[in-house]
């Protein structure tokens, strides 16, 4: 999901993982996500990397948003969702600051809840009743997606 490119040096030290394994994971990725038919694609700027939807399709995406979420919304719920709960500074990490607006704004429109940290000073951010109610998505259903993800990583 774009938040901000990351570094190949960043992605080792998230992953704990050695740059060439990095670099063919990347590889990988620039092998998948060329086909034509992918609606994700691969941006490399100035040796930073994030996926992001194909620029040709943010149309489309537009018109199946609920009209009140902006597609960086939808992005940022969509991160929570995978992940089912997540710290408010991870998220940050993942999607850039302007995740502070777009939390905000999912917050606003009671798609996520947001809870202390019980040691610590962030807050944990998970999905609201209305999110399964409007998205009609199943907590086993984003189980299954969540798992599928960490197995490709």
């Amino acid at each position: 999901m774009k938040g901000r490119p990351i570094t190949k040096k960043d992605l080792s030290e998230i992953t704990n993982t050695d740059i060439n394994s990095i670099n063919e994971s990347i590889k990988d990725l620039k092998n998948k996500y060329s086909n034509p038919n992918s609606a994700i694609v691969l941006n490399e700027v100035n040796n930073s990397f994030c996926l992001e939807l194909k620029s040709s399709l943010n149309d489309f995406v537009e018109d199946l948003l609920p009209s009140d979420l902006k597609t960086s919304e939808l992005r940022t719920l969509a991160t929570i969702a995978i992940k089912k709960k997540i710290l408010q500074s991870d998220l940050i990490l993942l999607r850039g600051s302007g995740a502070y607006e777009h939390i905000k704004e999912l917050l606003e429109k009671k798609f996520i809840v947001k809870r202390k940290q019980k040691d610590g000073r962030s807050f944990w951010l998970s999905l609201s009743e209305k999110f399964f109610q409007t998205f009609a998505v199943s907590d086993e259903y984003l189980s299954n997606i969540g798992s599928g993800i960490n197995k490709q990583q």
